[in-house]
């Protein structure tokens, strides 16, 4: 499917982790790919997550945690995209994350979790694969 416009992306680090470099190499990364990319920085709450996700109206929320608090801050960020109407909003995530809390994090909506060492392209093609907002042709 031929888009109209680069596929949107918000990039944000939830709670209290202070590590971005991961998160600024994905943001670079699918920037390099071809599409658009915003950055939200550090320390963000879910609330100002979702408020820039519905401010910049983005196709993808990506969220990178390596402080242990994914679990809720995944669940939280998803939660509400529904609650706002972005229940169509892809959310993907990252950093580091045990095996065992990958069926509970998809099961509360996150699409797919990308650990240490997933490659660019490899994200890149899951997004274009999977994003149903584009598909929904919204």
């Amino acid at each position: 499917m031929e888009q109209s416009r680069p596929i949107k992306v918000l990039i944000a680090k939830p709670g209290l982790d202070g590590h971005d470099r991961g998160a600024k190499v994905v943001a670079m990364g699918l920037r390099d790919e071809g599409m658009e990319v915003i950055y939200s920085g550090l320390r963000q709450s879910p609330e100002k997550i979702v408020k820039a996700a519905i401010q910049e109206d983005v196709d993808v929320v990506g969220l990178s945690c390596l402080s242990g608090a994914h679990r809720y801050l995944f669940s939280e960020v998803v939660r509400m995209l529904k609650e706002e109407g972005m229940g169509d909003t892809m959310v993907i995530a990252g950093g580091i994350i045990p095996d065992g809390d990958i069926p509970m994090l998809k099961e509360t909506g996150v699409s797919e979790i990308f650990g240490p060492g997933a490659s660019i392209k490899n994200i890149a093609e899951y997004i274009r694969e999977n994003n149903a907002r584009l598909k929904s042709g919204r």
